[in-house]
């Protein structure tokens, strides 16, 4: 278990550490607007394959690997562990791109799901994970005139975080931090008819256990839940990386809720299905899921 930082530590992280942390992702961030967004893309992957198996995180990332394709080699999780870091650094480098993206280089397949969740005159919900390039998703509703609003984990930086904020306004006017009262700004949203997409596979402490490559994942119910208590749409989405920066989303159609009685049963029901199509995603092309979360409990 990690140490408590004294109050010391505390106010020189938040006086020296973070202004430096975001004084580098600003002029990163710089550099990334300024070149083409296929020379952004490359670089951004270079930097990742080169120096993120360097990084404290990627043990973590070999670990999960390990653990879940217990089968696969050394030499085939060095591939992956590299391929992840390539794709985590091409989705960093796109961050300024987004628009473009979205407008020029991502297919969809599933529009239908996409054009009836728009025109069915309530709220909706789409389901992913942190697959490909994750921002692409509501950049792309955008572009066919589906507003979603995102629900999102705040960086531990303020200053990174307003940034990041920033430069997601080109997929979404509508950023619901997670916590208490994103929570509560997510359930009058959705209320008022909204759209939101929420990224399912990160850790949630006091969420509930669901097998996620053969071991159980504490995993946020509130897509279940939310969905089942309003009698939304859920619609599973998986984003692909094809090429470079070109993208492929596919749009799956709404989820069949459990019908037992029980909500709690029916919650975790859903969630573990749910959790089995992500896997089944992330079996097809490992390399682009974020293996560096803390997803299960070491």
């Amino acid at each position: 278990m990690a140490k408590p930082r004294s109050p010391l530590q505390k106010w020189l992280t938040r006086r020296i550490g973070y202004p430096v942390e975001a004084a580098l992702v600003h002029t990163v961030c710089w550099l990334f607007r300024v070149l083409p967004l296929d020379r952004a893309s490359a670089l951004g992957g270079w930097i990742g394959r080169t120096v993120g198996p360097w990084l404290p995180n990627s043990a973590r990332a070999r670990r999960n690997l390990t653990r879940a394709f217990p089968e696969k080699g050394r030499a085939e999780i060095d591939a992956i562990l590299r391929g992840m870091w390539d794709n985590l650094g091409r989705t960093i480098a796109e961050y300024p791109h987004l628009e473009q993206i979205g407008r020029e280089r991502t297919e969809v397949v599933g529009i239908e799901y996409v054009n009836a969740l728009r025109e069915d005159g309530k709220a909706g919900i789409l389901v992913s994970g942190h697959l490909a390039n994750w921002e692409v998703q509501s950049v792309a509703a955008r572009m066919h005139g589906l507003d979603l609003g995102v629900v999102y984990r705040a960086p531990n930086n303020p200053i990174v975080g307003d940034l990041l904020v920033k430069l997601r306004g080109a997929a979404t006017g509508t950023q619901i931090p997670k916590g208490p009262e994103g929570a509560r700004i997510l359930l009058r949203y959705l209320t008022k008819g909204g759209h939101v997409g929420m990224l399912i596979d990160q850790k949630m402490n006091d969420g509930i256990p669901v097998p996620f490559f053969g071991r159980d994942a504490m995993t946020a119910p509130a897509a279940a839940v939310l969905g089942m208590k309003m009698q939304l749409p859920l619609c599973p989405t998986r984003t692909e990386r094809l090429e470079g920066a070109h993208f492929r989303i596919t749009v799956l159609p709404p989820e069949e809720y459990p019908t037992s009685g029980d909500r709690n049963a029916d919650a975790r029901i859903l969630m573990e299905r749910l959790n089995r199509l992500l896997e089944d995603w992330i079996r097809e092309r490992p390399a682009q899921w974020l293996w560096i979360h803390r997803r299960w409990p070491d």
